[in-house]
């Protein structure tokens, strides 16, 4: 799509830019949805969600982030240094007043001469930093922009998100688009001020509408945001090989698929949320993570996020021949899976500091 050809809906930059590295993290600490209906009496059978992935207790949003960020550095082979932004999306920063993105870019080695922020848009707050990041890049300030999408496990003892609310993401530098792995040909959002779930400054956990997460948020969001995508470029389900949608659980995203005209063999390598749980922030984002360790060259994704709030990112990507030189440089998403090991309920409610000891 040319520039003149632009639909005023879609989010094209001037300049052509795509993804030039990525990295995923997943914490190797795992909890069986079995052990949370033990305590809680709940039905073990009533969860799809198999276990979800827990951070450790010297882990949180920004040492995830970091190593995250170092996976994505080595695929795109340039040096820290050469990173114009830095921006974290989460809903579970360490601190209340102090950002992440400070932290994770001197860890790096990122220069003085670099912009870095903290993003909130609960689970869509990954792929909002992408489209700044797509900005940045695309107007010419800045040749490189790292975004990344990472979240801790959240949720009430004894609530149901305690099924799936998982910890961990991923990170996207975001460069020139004759650089790219991937190139993003087109991204359009979607937004409401639908309240389905939230968390006050001072509350702990986050408050949530049940049912009401499905309908009118997270369906409306993302079937707004993908349909508006797919016929703003002229597409259609079956011109894409992979489709990622946000994933709170296996029934949404599969449900999201089917309105879209999407089939369950374009999902299922994105569909990580069974074994790792929601990651939040970094959900949409370790599906796609997953999906081009596996793409090749010419394959088209689309990617679709959901943010409570609420609001949805889409995007177009086309993956380019570099993805064979680059993917091997760094993890895969399913080497993260792989690495596990099992804990019980008492050890995650330590981890996650779910006794208040003053």
């Amino acid at each position: 799509m040319t520039s003149s050809e632009k639909s005023s809906l879609l989010l094209i930059p001037d300049r052509p830019v795509g993804f030039i590295g990525y990295g995923a993290y997943v914490p190797r600490y795992r909890l069986p949805g079995s052990a949370v209906a033990r305590v809680w009496r709940f039905s073990e059978g009533g969860s799809p969600v198999k276990e979800k992935a827990v951070a450790g207790l010297d882990e949180d949003v920004i040492t995830m982030s970091i190593e995250a960020a170092r996976n994505a550095l080595a695929r795109a082979g340039i040096a820290a240094s050469e990173l114009r932004a830095v921006w974290i999306g989460s809903e579970s920063h360490p601190y209340a007043v102090k950002p992440s993105g400070t932290v994770v870019a001197e860890a790096l080695g990122a220069t003085t001469s670099v912009s870095t922020g903290d993003w909130q848009f609960a689970c869509k707050a990954g792929t909002e930093a992408i489209v700044a990041a797509m900005g940045l890049v695309g107007s010419g300030m800045g040749k490189y922009a790292l975004a990344i999408g990472m979240d801790t496990a959240q949720g009430r003892p004894g609530d149901q998100l305690e099924y799936t609310a998982g910890s961990g993401g991923a990170a996207y530098i975001v460069g020139p688009a004759d650089e790219a792995l991937a190139v993003i040909e087109a991204a359009y959002s979607f937004v409401t001020d639908t309240p389905d779930f939230w968390r006050r400054q001072e509350q702990k956990y986050p408050e949530h509408g049940q049912r009401f997460t499905g309908d009118p948020a997270y369906f409306k969001h993302i079937h707004s945001a993908a349909e508006t995508l797919l016929k703003e470029t002229g597409t259609s389900a079956s011109d894409y090989r992979f489709a990622v949608f946000h994933q709170p659980n296996p029934k949404f995203p599969q449900r999201a698929a089917s309105l879209l005209g999407f089939n369950d063999e374009q999902i299922k390598d994105g569909l990580l949320v069974p074994v790792i749980g929601n990651t939040y922030a970094g959900a949409a984002l370790i599906g796609l993570s997953a999906v081009l360790d596996i793409a090749q060259p010419g394959d088209r994704i689309l990617v679709t996020s959901f943010g409570s709030g609420a609001g949805s990112d889409a995007f177009a990507l086309r993956v380019t021949e570099a993805i064979l030189e680059r993917r091997g440089k760094a993890p895969s998403t399913a080497a993260y899976i792989a690495r596990r090991t099992e804990i019980d309920y008492g050890t995650y409610v330590r981890f996650r500091g779910k006794l208040a000891m003053k």
